[in-house]
């Protein structure tokens, strides 16, 4: 029986297990929900619009008051921009075109939204700047519309609309100017 092999005994291991897998992925995981709770929760944007003692429901995007609020900006072709203040059949102050940037667009809306501000402010009602009506036409670029959007929140200007809506007479301004 010497000539026999002696039995081979195992190694008995530890039967301590090492955890921190399970704690690294069960981290991971609540980090995971909470940032998909978190982007899943809906998102709202502010919508300044214009009072309705002040708004016409007809179909026009103008003012009822007089037009006194109401400054219309026209997006045309090759980078025209054609500003007017109240209605088109009288203006308010002249038709004109203008350029794009800081000594163009923003210097007449910051002093348009300036001065109806303090004259809003005379009547009691203070707080109530001009109302812009951006009119781009097809001929128009998207960068132009982006610039102008620009040039609303640089002017802080909150009450403003987007129309495709070109009367006649608008049509006829753009295809002149």
């Amino acid at each position: 029986m010497e000539n026999l092999p002696k039995k081979i005994r195992s190694k008995k291991l530890s039967t301590r297990v090492d955890l921190t897998p399970m704690v690294s992925v069960s981290f991971l995981l609540i980090i995971f929900f909470m940032v998909t709770i978190e982007l899943s929760k809906p998102k709202a944007v502010d919508l300044s619009l214009p009072d309705n003692d002040w708004t016409c429901g007809n179909g026009r995007w103008i003012s009822c008051g007089g037009g006194e609020r109401t400054v219309i900006l026209l997006l045309g072709s090759n980078n025209k921009l054609i500003s007017y203040m109240g209605f088109m059949e009288n203006p308010m102050a002249p038709v004109k075109e203008i350029s794009y940037g800081k000594d163009g667009i923003r210097k007449e809306l910051l002093l348009r939204n300036k001065n109806m501000l303090e004259y809003s402010a005379q009547l009691g009602k203070p707080g109530r700047g001009i109302t812009v009506i951006i009119k781009p036409s097809k001929e128009s670029n998207y960068k132009n519309l982006v610039d102008i959007l620009d040039e609303m929140a640089i002017a802080k200007i909150d009450t403003y609309t987007i129309v495709n809506d070109f009367t006649p007479e608008e049509s006829n301004l753009l295809a002149t100017k």
